[in-house]
């Protein structure tokens, strides 16, 4: 059966986050995520929205998704961010993650975005093997670096 990519909407964010917690699950922090749907419409649909998704859809049901927002660079302007990109494990192999992907890249052009960003966990490399299909640069130069409030 065939999929579709489409934007996401306030009524997808249950499915979206049961995404979320199975990617978590897959990079072993199933813990780590305290998001909720109710933040997650506040952030998305509220009055200053700061992300936006894509998702995949295959018979009424969502099998992945796109979660991004815009980052901006004081040496280069505005890029697109790509939080995450998530494919049910059934689905994948099917060109579902090509596809969400692929959408995001279209955005990133047309919204007039210098570059597209993301990150990969460095185990993960089913996914660096997608990646190094798109001709992608990988670095090391940077450390993340995080403080909780």
């Amino acid at each position: 059966m065939e999929f579709r990519i489409r934007k996401g909407e306030e009524k997808d964010l249950p499915e979206v986050l049961e995404l979320i917690r199975e990617l978590a699950t897959y990079e072993k922090m199933p813990e780590k995520v305290e998001n909720t749907v109710e933040k997650m419409k506040d952030d998305c649909f509220g009055d200053n929205p700061i992300f936006g998704f894509e998702v995949a859809e295959k018979a009424g049901k969502i099998i992945g998704t796109a979660i991004y927002y815009t980052k901006y660079s004081t040496w280069k302007g505005k890029k697109f961010y790509l939080e995450d990109l998530i494919v049910t494990e059934k689905e994948r192999g099917n060109k579902v993650g090509k596809a969400l992907f692929e959408k995001c890249l279209k955005i990133t052009k047309e919204g007039g975005f210098h570059s597209m960003l993301w990150q990969v966990i460095d185990w993960n490399e089913p996914a660096i093997n997608f990646y190094k299909k798109y001709d992608t640069e990988f670095t090391s130069v940077w450390i993340d670096c995080s403080l909780e409030s």
